[in-house]
């Protein structure tokens, strides 16, 4: 099992300190990032924990899952790698042409 963990369903006044705090009652917090758009610089409403150990993640995991955090019910889950091909599109994915 991973150290790393998905957080889903967020309020977007949830920074990654607010993150690192509440999940650090679950053991060491080796990271704790709030996903941002980048141009508007709002929260995305997910973010990404990794803990210190698996047995310490599965535990945060069972704990968090489904909380009501700012009137959101949270999803906690172990994250999973990103699909090759699923989303991030580049210039060509939106159909764009160029010309030379």
């Amino acid at each position: 099992m991973s150290s790393k963990i998905y957080v889903g369903n967020l309020p977007y006044s949830v920074t990654d300190d607010t993150l690192r705090h509440n999940f650090s009652e679950f053991g060491n917090v080796m990271s704790a990032k709030v996903m941002m758009d980048r141009d508007s610089g709002r929260s995305k409403g997910f973010a990404f924990v990794e803990m210190g150990s698996a047995a310490e993640a599965e535990t945060a995991i069972n704990s968090m899952n489904g909380m009501s955090v700012g009137g959101r019910s949270i999803v906690v889950n172990i994250s999973r790698p990103k699909e090759p091909g699923s989303g991030g599109g580049g210039y060509a994915d939106r159909g764009a042409r160029r010309s030379y």
